[in-house]
């Protein structure tokens, strides 16, 4: 026992006198040592500071991460800013199109199904197909008519491309902006007030007019009435999706805003259909109508042919 003792005095002395050579030195204690794997390891310094190398790691980690992601970052003037807003998978592209067909209460499609990822790819693709539908189907009803009754002159309308395209990329931009200007006011008077990036607003409206595709498709049945049926449905489901993601946002403003705000969307999405449908449905005008065919008169130098003989005509 006192061999022991003595053993640990020894080590003291040498300790002590390692301590006074070298002032700066680090010192570990013997449990220090039998600290068992994956645990902290505390090491006493001159100052009597202590140290935590695993927190020190996981910070110096989490600094290079935001380094590289800052500089991975490019400016919103080059082409690499807006390839992110396309970098899309399609089940994404299909899971938000099913979003829209679907209006529920409570249910927001920004929240529940952008989560921060607003995309253009979807919005993009669905203006460009909805704006090539509707010049080929309008085309397509004129050729069908013609075929029907051959007094309709038909004659194909290229230029219906160009006026869909324009119409339709107009509305999905122009209208999100507008919105979305008016919500960022909105929120500087109501500072409670919550508010949609632009960018989530285009994602929305893009989206939005995925269900007029099928409706302008159906538009192809020559039945005037059916043909209001399908636009008043698909109307009443795009306005419907479009009030219940808007309402979490304007219901924290006050009532006579948000109900003249919800008014003008319903009113924007209903001009754009009903202008679709006489625009490019419309009945056909008068130029397309050929008029009976007439008999031409012979110029009276025309001498006319002999008839037969009676006795011929009555053999």
């Amino acid at each position: 026992m006192a061999a022991a003792h003595e053993l640990t005095f020894h080590e003291f002395e040498e300790a002590s006198d390692l301590l006074v050579e070298t002032p700066d030195a680090a010192t570990l204690s013997r449990s220090d040592q039998l600290t068992p794997q994956g645990h902290v390891t505390v090491a006493v310094g001159s100052g009597g500071s202590y140290g935590a190398e695993e927190v020190v790691e996981e910070e110096s980690d989490k600094a290079a991460l935001l380094q590289e992601k800052q500089k991975q970052q490019p400016g919103f003037w080059t082409f690499g800013y807006y390839q992110s807003f396309f970098d899309v998978d399609t089940s994404q592209v299909l899971d938000r199109i099913k979003g829209t067909l679907l209006p529920r209460p409570g249910h927001n499609f920004v929240w529940h199904h952008l989560r921060n990822q607003p995309d253009l790819y979807g919005p993009f693709w669905i203006c460009a197909t909805l704006a090539f539908v509707l010049a080929i189907t309008s085309n397509l009803t004129l050729a069908l008519a013609q075929r029907r009754d051959p007094s309709i002159h038909y004659s194909p309308q290229f230029h219906k491309v160009t006026v869909a395209g324009i119409t339709i990329y107009c509305y999905a931009w122009l209208v999100p902006l507008a919105l979305w200007g008016f919500l960022r006011w909105r929120k500087g008077i109501q500072e409670h007030m919550g508010t949609y990036t632009f960018l989530e607003t285009v994602c929305v409206y893009g989206y939005s007019l995925f269900v007029f595709i099928p409706m302008v498709m159906l538009w192809l049945i020559p039945v005037p009435w059916l043909q209001w049926l399908f636009g008043g449905l698909a109307l009443a489901l795009s306005a419907t999706w479009l009030v219940f993601t808007l309402w979490p946002i304007v219901r924290e403003d006050t009532r006579l805003v948000a109900a003249a705000l919800l008014s003008a969307v319903v009113l924007l999405h209903a001009l754009l259909a009903l202008g679709c449908k006489l625009y490019f449905f419309q009945s056909l005008p008068p130029e397309y109508l050929v008029p009976p065919s007439q008999v031409p008169s012979l110029p009276p130098n025309v001498p006319l042919p002999p008839t037969l003989p009676r006795s011929m005509a009555t053999s």
